[in-house]
């Protein structure tokens, strides 16, 4: 029987060490600060942000017209603590952000991370701090806060339940109500006299209305459905919302796709009536869409309400009047709308879309705005470079956004909402070591998979790659990414998780692998046929056949060494790693399979019921049979390719034991392993020096088995 081999101290030496041959280290591609949260003040030019500076995670502002951007904070260690629901405060004077816990994780997103092992952990706090600069101010321990627009109250939730506390932490927070079950979503009213807020009671939801501490809870035309997403009208007497079945009914297919419903309604707060204004289309694509912000409802001006709908085959923006009526569809040509924010003034929506006037765009994003009330939208960033998360000003006069380009890591811009040149900020922050000259311009490139979906992918290749010669052929790796509701783009991505993986995979390129990034279906940006496949994902894999016909385009290219082929990825990559090789070891000689799932049925959401319930899905038997061989699991006899195995042990999105059992399952029958153990992180590298240490043990794993000593 092979021994697999631990790797730690291994790995902690290959990243003190330099290789005279690579053009540029690890460390130094891995060393950009990654901005994200970015955010406006309702009045005044003021905009903030989050820079996470190799661990270090810090909040920022600037101010108009210069916006020169200050440091707010002054965190100064890697100690895995993130910063999350940063605002500002109508007026601009304070700025409030969570510090603490994982907000991507699939479950227990409030809890400390601890990645420090700290006999005493870290808590998870909202924090208040003055936008001129000053002391950062813990609150309370909770999460999601909301300020008031009178400036001087916070609310937020702890435990399920609403607190209260002076924006100024002046004085101990408090419990502001409490009513059965999970509250969450507040909101507001436009004067700051009530708050609105979902309250979760399991098989149903309501919206209730809290005013003051002697009116009973006004409680939302309360029905056996959920209702979800209260917006404010400007007048502070009505709101918007969505509503979807409650849970229940008798036991239907699990295999079989199904419409999910929903429809928007509109109440009088006063009295608690609602009544409907517009129901989806009784359609697979008119489901409740599952993008970035879901129904991104808002209520605008001019009296119309906006959303979001995939009921074209594409998640475009519509308005509709608020008495009902047919909808206007805002966003008419092929691409998807994401990052979606309204302008203070509720006249405009701006968002991130792949749509431009190069073909290539559809594997790009850029800033876009559209009226609220027509049909004019306007891609403002048009180029070959990305740009994403765009918010207005208070005073309606600039743009800012977070850009990038191929080489140019993630950073703030702002430019004039009239339009005009961006203004990228805060480039004297990017360490003089990035090698930003030496990054690849990854290539587009589309493949068929065996049913005929068209399957776009983007390589990265050698300095000259593909002008070698058949005798000089190189390795190659495939990248898959995870979600799956996930795009790799042509440049660096808006999220922190795949701008890791972009900078992992330029690094690979400067070693002298051949990268193919695989968008496979399930993925987002190619319209609702695409991301909501037949049979996809545990329903029968149909993903994994673009994966496959990914490395066999890879093997037919001419640069490209087919018995050297390794493939690798994280959270749903790192599922396709392992049924990679499960199925076809004979294709993929290698691969690092990072917190992937092995086994749907111990994965959270697919404990299908199993109990003495009379009443049975009537495919329940066909459904664990298809669940089964889905699973990596169920090909394992045929894995012989050598694997790396990575997890974090307080994953919150896989569970660890995915890959505890995988690990035993290949022990037993003797395939070669290694594996890698990170304490105490969570699905997301939570810790700087956590995520370099898994790309230095990927990259040096790929080495090892696919590339040739050299003499």
């Amino acid at each position: 029987m092979k021994k697999f081999t631990l790797l730690s101290l291994a790995v902690g030496l290959w990243l003190c060490q330099s290789v005279q041959a690579q053009t540029f280290s690890l460390e130094s591609v891995k060393s950009y600060p990654f901005p994200n949260e970015l955010t406006s003040s309702a009045q005044g030019s003021r905009i903030a942000w989050a820079f996470n500076e190799q661990g270090k995670r810090n909040v920022y502002v600037a101010e108009g017209p210069d916006f020169t951007p200050r440091k707010l904070t002054n965190y100064t260690e890697d100690d895995g603590q993130e910063v999350t629901s940063l605002s500002i405060s109508d007026d601009g004077k304070w700025v409030i952000y969570v510090r603490g816990g994982d907000h991507g994780s699939n479950w227990d997103d409030e809890l400390p991370v601890n990645t420090l092992a700290t006999p005493v952990p870290p808590k998870v706090q909202i924090w208040s701090i003055p936008f001129a600069g000053g002391e950062a101010k813990a609150i309370a321990e909770g999460d999601a806060p909301t300020i008031s627009p009178r400036n001087d109250r916070v609310a937020f939730i702890k435990g399920g339940q609403v607190w209260i506390a002076p924006l100024d932490a002046s004085s101990a927070a408090k419990a502001l109500f409490t009513v059965r079950g999970t509250n969450s979503s507040l909101q507001w009213a436009p004067d700051g006299a009530k708050l609105a807020f979902v309250c979760d009671r399991k098989d149903h939801a309501f919206v209730g209305i809290f005013t003051n501490e002697t009116t009973p809870i006004t409680w939302i035309a309360p029905s056996f459905s959920k209702d979800e997403s209260p917006r404010w009208a400007p007048d502070g007497k009505r709101l918007v919302f969505v509503r979807t079945p409650g849970t229940g009914g008798a036991p239907d297919s699990l295999l079989t796709r199904k419409h999910r419903p929903w429809s928007i309604w509109t109440a009088d707060v006063a009295s608690g009536n609602a009544s409907q204004i517009w129901q989806a289309p009784r359609t697979l694509a008119g489901s409740v869409p599952a993008t970035h912000g879901g129904f991104n409802l808002n209520w605008a001006a001019n009296e119309r309400i906006v959303f979001l709908s995939y009921q074209d085959g594409w998640p475009h923006l519509y308005s509709i009047a608020s008495l009902g009526g047919t909808p206007l569809l805002l966003t008419p040509t092929p691409f998807m709308a994401e990052h979606i924010t309204m302008s203070h003034d509720r006249k405009w929506l701006v968002f991130s879309g792949n749509t431009g006037p190069d073909k290539l765009d559809i594997d790009r994003r850029h800033a876009v705005r559209v009226p609220v009330d027509k049909a004019a939208m306007e891609v403002l960033t048009p180029g070959t470079g990305l740009e994403w998360t765009p918010v207005v000003t208070g005073d309606g006069a600039t743009i800012a956004m977070i850009s990038a380009t191929a080489q140019r890591p993630p950073l703030p811009t702002v430019m004039a909402f009239t339009k005009g040149t961006p203004n990228v900020l805060a480039q004297n922050l990017v360490p003089a070591s990035f090698p930003a000259n030496q990054l690849v311009t990854p290539k587009q490139v589309t493949f068929k998979a065996p049913d005929g979906m068209i399957v776009h992918g983007q390589l990265f290749e050698p300095a000259g790659g593909s002008a070698k010669k058949t005798a000089e052929r190189s390795p190659a790796l495939i990248y898959v990414h995870g979600g799956p509701p996930r795009q790799m783009l042509l440049g660096w991505n808006y999220s922190d998780y795949y701008a890791n993986s972009y900078a992992l995979n330029q690094y690979l390129a400067s070693q002298g692998f051949v990268v193919l990034s695989v968008n496979y279906r399930l993925g987002i940006g190619y319209g609702y046929d695409f991301h909501q496949p037949a049979k996809g994902g545990a329903s029968g894999a149909s993903e994994y056949q673009d994966v496959r016909a990914a490395a066999v385009w890879l093997s037919e290219q001419p640069q490209v060494d087919a018995t050297k082929i390794g493939i690798y990825g994280g959270s749903y990559g790192g599922y396709l790693t392992a049924l990679a090789l499960a199925r076809d070891s004979k294709l993929f000689a290698a691969g690092v399979d990072i917190h992937g799932v092995h086994d749907w049925s111990t994965q959270a959401g697919f404990k299908w019921d199993l109990t003495d319930r009379v009443e049975k899905n009537p495919d329940l038997a066909l459904a664990n049979k298809v669940i089964f061989e889905s699973s990596p699991i169920s090909s394992i006899s045929n894995w012989t390719s050598p694997v790396l195995i990575i997890h974090g042990d307080d994953d919150r999105n896989v569970r660890f034991n995915q890959s505890t059992d995988l690990v035993r399952r290949l022990d037993k029958q003797g395939v070669s392993m290694e594996t890698l153990v990170i304490v105490d992180d969570t699905h997301h590298w939570m810790k700087h020096t956590n995520a370099l240490k898994m790309s230095a043990a990927t990259a040096d794993y790929f080495k090892r088995k696919l590339m040739k000593p050299k003499q």
